[in-house]
Formats: structure tokens, C-alpha cells, sequence
């Protein structure tokens, strides 16, 4: 897995004081917008199971029997649950052979959260394949790193793993108006906040922060979620809160190796792990560790999602 190193260029402009807040960009000669943003009935639906994966707040008994009844009816949640639970992810010690089975190995949250992960594979799917196949590696970076960094503060890690899932869903918005335009300017655009932000504004009248918070409060999601898919790549506050997890995560998985453009991110691991608290800092593994560990787990996931 790519990790990327620091360059003269790159501390001249954190030195400049941007701190990786949204900045200016240099014009990259003219784009073809596209005029017609597409009504939010138009777009691929979330797969019914995993909204109500996410519209489950309480990690109660109720609510894991209640959702393990949603899928057992479904029955490809129902198989990749079982894939999922069988597989070195999980690595539970017998097969694990039927969806209540699994239900109750897991328990609710990891449940959940392998529903929700799926669900966001089955969406892209739908939406794009080959477009979006690198946001959905981005998306299951983001979130690892977003549960692990609210392991050492007050966030919920639950939460957490869900907001670094869902904050670049609007990406799936700019993709359904323009497959070809956005492919092609995720291929020649760096995945820098103010850069990528002002060109898909150019092309789209819109950015995919503000499609997302679109999107998620047209599905009705908790308010929450509005605030972390339209101000992810906001400038860092160092606030111990969700918001700034997710902007922390979607930084760090970047300069891992998982941005979303084939350009990369601007910044080395280790200038983004410097904006990290110190106490979560000291926690995180070393650089090409949490590398591998995200890229094993994705990997499982594409081999056993079908």
C-alpha cells in the first residue's frame, strides 16, 4: 500500500498556514459543466436493509432481534452477513451456518456495522462500479480510522465508524449527474479539500459535501449526519467531537493510500497524524501498519461480498 511522504512543497504550504483547512486552488483550464442536478428520487435507493441498520440508535436486545429480522427476509444480506461471519474478519472458531446464529455471535454493533458496510458496497455497486470503487476503499479507510480515534476520546465509536462510512456519499450524487465528466476529473485532479471542492463546483454547481448532506436528509438520517457529510473537509478545529474524527480520519486515510483520486493526497501520514490529538496519537499503530491492516480488511470484505 502507497504511503506518502513529505515534501518541500507540502510543509512550505502547511507552513503558510493552511493546517489542511479548505484553500485556494490553482486553475487547471476549463471544465465542461454539467447544468442538471437530479432530483434525490432519482438516485439509487440505500439498500432498505441498511437504512434501518442506521436509523437503529439504541444497541439494545430489542433492536438486534429487530434487525436481525430485517435481514433474514433479504436474502443477499442474508448470505453476505453469513460470508462475512465465516471469513478471516470475524474468524469465529465453527461455521457460523444461519443469519440468527450470526446475529448473536456478533451482537448488535458489529452487526450494524457490517451491515452498513455492505449496504455501502451495494450502493456503489448500483451506482457506478468502476467510478466509485475507490470511495468505497476510502469510505471503509475513513471509518476504521474514525472508530479507532474515538476509542481515546468521547466520541462513540459506533457513531464514529458510521459518520466515516457515510461522509462522502455525495460523491454518488456527482457520479449519477456525470459518470464520464467526474471520472475524469477525479483522474487529474489531487485530492486536496479546496481544490477538488471548487472543480466539482465548477462542473457540477454543486460539491459533493453539499450533495451528501442533500442526499442524507433526503433519507431522513439523524441531523447529525447532515453536519458530517456537508463539513468533512471543513478546516480542522481540533474540537473533540464526531465532525472533527470524521475530518481527521478522511485525511489520514488519504495519505494512507486510500483517497478516492489516483492523484493522492497532497499531504504525508505524518503531517496529518501531527494534527491529531496526543493522546489518541500515541495510541495509533505505525504508519505502514495501519496500512496493511486497513487494506486486509477491505480485502476480505471484496472477497467475500459477492
Amino acid at each position: 500500500m502507497p504511503i506518502r511522504v513529505s515534501t518541500s512543497r507540502k510543509q512550505a504550504s502547511l507552513m503558510q498556514g493552511e493546517s489542511m483547512g479548505i484553500v485556494s486552488a490553482s486553475p487547471l483550464g476549463p471544465v465542461e459543466p454539467v447544468k442538471t442536478l437530479p432530483p434525490m428520487e432519482n438516485l439509487p435507493p440505500f439498500p432498505a436493509v441498511a437504512m434501518r441498520a442506521l436509523n437503529v440508535l439504541a444497541g439494545t436486545e430489542t433492536s438486534l432481534r429487530e434487525l436481525c429480522e430485517v435481514i433474514r427476509p433479504d436474502p443477499v444480506f442474508s448470505a453476505e452477513v453469513l460470508r462475512l461471519a465465516n471469513s478471516p474478519l470475524v474468524a469465529f472458531s465453527k461455521e457460523v451456518s444461519n443469519v440468527l446464529q450470526a446475529s448473536m455471535l456478533l451482537g448488535f454493533r458489529r452487526l450494524r456495522r457490517l451491515v452498513i458496510t455492505v449496504g455501502l458496497r451495494s450502493y456503489l455497486d448500483n451506482a457506478s462500479a468502476q467510478l466509485l470503487r475507490s470511495c468505497w476503499r476510502h469510505s471503509v479507510a475513513c471509518a476504521m480510522l474514525a472508530e479507532r480515534t474515538a476509542r481515546w476520546n468521547s466520541v462513540d465509536r459506533d457513531f464514529a465508524y458510521t459518520s466515516g462510512i457515510l461522509h462522502d456519499i455525495g460523491r454518488v450524487v456527482l457520479a449519477t449527474m456525470g459518470p464520464d465528466s467526474y471520472a475524469s476529473l477525479l483522474a487529474r485532479i489531487p485530492d486536496h479539500p479546496g481544490e477538488m471542492l471548487r472543480c466539482e463546483q465548477d462542473m457540477f454547481g454543486i460539491d459533493h459535501c453539499q450533495a451528501g448532506a442533500r442526499l442524507v436528509s433526503a433519507w431522513h438520517l439523524p441531523e447529525e449526519f447532515v453536519a458530517i457529510t456537508a463539513r468533512h473537509h471543513d478546516p480542522l478545529t481540533h474540537a473533540e467531537d464526531a465532525p472533527e474524527v470524521t475530518r481527521l480520519a478522511c485525511r489520514l486515510a488519504d495519505a494512507l493510500g486510500f483517497s478516492v483520486s489516483p492523484q493522492g493526497s497532497p499531504y504525508s501520514a505524518e503531517e496529518v497524524l501531527a494534527e491529531f490529538p496526543e493522546n489518541v496519537r500515541t495510541h495509533l499503530p505505525q504508519v505502514r501498519e495501519m496500512a496493511a491492516e486497513i487494506a486486509r480488511e477491505i480485502d476480505v470484505i471484496d472477497a467475500t461480498v459477492a
